[in-house]
């Protein structure tokens, strides 16, 4: 008999989360029944949209929600074998049992010289964020601006580059010098640290004059409310994620929206992934090529230790890490 070892919310955040919101428990798992498999958790995934999600989805005592690639250690299912890697969204634990109906193989051009765990960040769901929000939501254009916030995680990474593919200009906001530096190596063509510009609008404005046909917004907050006048006439707005307000006690108040939207006529889409399951496997295949071909670049941070789970979550949520945060098990 295995017994997993399994990160619970046994608080709900309040604020900036917590070590001690988090319990670890350790459960025995049963013994398989036909049709079922045993995993082991490899790489686990910590992602913004586990903040939020929590609070809507979960009760105290739930596992903490989240992807892991995981190998299969023992099969009564003839569609996986013993050894073969998978996407799973099995929450925070080494191990697990499933009948096989929420596997995600990994692409069976993926080379063994390849990292497995970008199975969660610039070839999965990160990647698949950026792919299908930049050309099916922005609709992006040769030729384009594209504004991008959170430029060096791992959705704004990818969105930055996927654009550069596409032959748009490039602007990206983050918030260290290093995080700068990095975007510029991956190509993008202007990049500032939000934290020590004296004037967001005048940052915005000096990256591109002309202002943006496209904003991808991973932050919200007061750099949307400034950066929705910079947009240009009929300008696209993917709005991702509002990292700057998952932690907030008192919900912000901001400016309105509707004089800029009407004035320049603009579109507003929010959007999650999960919209387009059923076109997975062509953007994975896409953004594959890419990162085989050398035109997406990717970095990964990772921790050591399922221990570490908690940690590197409030880190990611602090903005601490650089690219993809990942915990190796």
């Amino acid at each position: 008999m295995v017994t997993a070892k399994a990160w619970v919310l046994k608080k709900h955040f309040e604020g900036f989360p917590k070590t001690s919101d988090f319990d670890l428990k350790k459960i025995e798992l049963p013994k398989l029944k036909d049709g079922e498999v045993l995993l082991e958790s490899v790489f686990l995934s910590v992602d913004p949209y586990m903040r939020p999600y929590s609070q809507r989805d979960m009760k105290e005592g739930d596992i903490m929600i989240g992807t892991q690639v995981a190998r299969i250690i023992e099969s009564k299912n003839p569609a996986f074998v013993v050894g073969a890697f998978v996407v799973a969204n099995s929450g925070w634990r080494t191990h697990f049992v499933s009948n096989g109906k929420d596997l995600h193989s990994l692409p069976s051009s993926w080379p063994e010289s390849l990292p497995k765990s970008l199975a969660l960040g610039t070839v999965g769901m990160p990647g698949l964020t950026a792919y299908f929000g930049l050309l099916e939501v922005c609709k992006v254009k040769p030729g384009e601006t594209v504004l991008v916030n959170a430029a060096a995680g791992a959705v704004g990474s990818v969105v930055g580059q996927l654009a550069k593919i596409g032959g748009c200009k490039v602007v990206g906001s983050a918030g260290s010098d290093e995080k700068v530096a990095y975007l510029k190596k991956i190509g993008f063509d202007e990049a500032f640290n939000y934290k020590t510009v004296t004037s967001l609008k005048e940052a915005l404005h000096k990256a591109s004059p002309d202002g943006y046909d496209c904003f991808f917004d991973n932050v919200g907050g007061e750099f949307a409310s400034v950066a929705i006048h910079q947009m240009k006439k009929y300008g696209r707005i993917a709005v991702c994620g509002a990292i700057s307000q998952y932690n907030d006690s008192v919900p912000q108040k901001g400016p309105y929206v509707q004089f800029p939207m009407i004035l320049k006529e603009l579109q507003m889409e929010g959007f999650i992934v999960h919209r387009w399951n059923n076109r997975r496997e062509e953007g994975q295949k896409a953004l594959l090529k890419w990162v085989l071909e050398g035109k997406i670049k990717y970095h990964e941070q990772i921790t050591e230790g399922f221990e570490n789970m908690p940690a590197a979550f409030i880190g990611m949520l602090k903005g601490e890490n650089l690219g993809k945060a990942i915990v190796k098990v």
